[in-house]
């Protein structure tokens, strides 16, 4: 069916597409009445480098009342990313995956399920690092060896969209993310499956934000073991509630530079040699909180006012393998009662007589 176009601002472009034709091949086994499904496709163009998500950016709103992106964040992980497609799968929905490119050069074959399945492919650094604390060299090196790195792992071009690591998106990373035409993606929703292993606290704060905002872009991970347990029966509520999933698919993929295209060749290489070498790690998978910040925030844009004393800690994920087991997510996140610059106590490191995979692969992790 031919795309219909919605007004919009002059940089953006989102066509709308008819999706029961489009999806009926895929998933001719649901049930539409039990499932989700997706009720429309919305195409972006990403020329200039549009920003979406009403958590930062507020001068698009594509969205209809009771609609709903899905989106997942940190991965793949070969533990909890099967469990996530598989509930997705059993609601003949889509979404679309923010993937850390370092996890997609341990994990090709995650990164080609996904895509198969008729998900959308999308980058969210290289190693999951605070842009903001970075040089604007070492700032253009996460951005462009993680979208080259999630390419080589895939095997084709991915979608130009891109999630800034804690949503901290400084202006200058801002701006060469324009120069290279990748859509910036925020969020409405955050469902703080990495704040707590309680599946009933994940699912209330989804439908909890739902019930305020009526419609949004969702944050999980699917690194996140609560979040692979959950999602199913969390869907199984969106669609008691009459929520539609949209699904954002891209104008035109994105293109990678040549320089970081051969970095990442190199590593994918040198993947499988440390795969052939040393299984996988099976560990856990905990990226350590922020030094010195606490648990609650209020995400801003760099350049408006900040709302709270408190800022957002790094939400993050697993170094596979790299930081030994520490306590309970929900323990580690729960509110501090010391200072904002008290830092946290470091974990204590386990001693290993064996380097894991992702050792083998970027040693230090450069």
């Amino acid at each position: 069916m031919k795309p219909s176009l919605i007004a919009v601002p002059a940089f953006l472009a989102l066509a709308l597409l008819a999706t029961s034709a489009a999806l009926k091949p895929a998933y001719a086994a649901c049930d539409e009445k039990r499932s989700l499904g997706v009720e429309r496709i919305v195409e972006i163009d990403t020329k200039d480098g549009p920003r979406l998500g009403h958590v930062q950016y507020r001068d698009i709103d594509f969205l209809e009342p009771g609609e709903v992106v899905l989106t997942f964040d940190d991965g793949p992980s070969p533990q909890t990313t099967p469990a996530v497609l598989k509930a997705l799968r059993e609601h003949c929905t889509r979404a679309t995956f923010f993937m850390v490119g370092r996890m997609a050069i341990a994990h090709p074959d995650m990164v080609r399920k996904v895509a198969t399945l008729g998900h959308t492919v999308a980058s969210h650094t290289w190693s999951h690092k605070n842009l903001s604390r970075l040089s604007s060299k070492s700032a253009e090196r996460e951005v462009e060896l993680g979208l080259s790195a999630i390419t080589a792992a895939l095997g084709k071009p991915i979608a130009p969209f891109f999630r800034f690591p804690y949503l901290n998106d400084p202006r200058r990373v801002i701006r060469h993310l324009e120069d290279r035409n990748q859509a910036i993606m925020s969020i409405d929703v955050d469902s703080y499956d990495w704040r707590s292993r309680s599946r009933s606290r994940m699912h209330n704060n989804v439908l909890s934000q739902l019930s305020k905002r009526g419609k949004g872009i969702i944050l999980f991970h699917d690194i996140q073991r609560v979040t692979a347990s959950s999602l199913k029966s969390l869907l199984d509520e969106l669609k008691r509630r009459k929520y539609k999933v949209v699904h954002l698919v891209p104008k035109a993929t994105a293109a990678t530079l040549a320089s970081y295209d051969e970095a990442a060749g190199k590593l994918l290489a040198k993947r499988e040699i440390a795969a052939a070498a040393k299984p996988l790690t099976t560990r856990s998978m905990v990226w350590p909180m922020a030094k010195g910040l606490e648990a609650d925030a209020t995400v801003v844009r760099p350049d408006e006012p900040v709302k709270q004393a408190a800022t957002k800690p790094e939400r993050a994920v697993s170094d596979a393998g790299l930081e030994p087991p520490t306590r309970s997510t929900s323990q580690r996140y729960q509110r501090s009662t010391r200072s904002v610059d008290a830092a946290p106590r470091p974990a204590p490191r386990r001693r290993r007589s064996e380097p894991t995979l992702m050792e083998l692969m970027f040693g230090n992790f450069p």
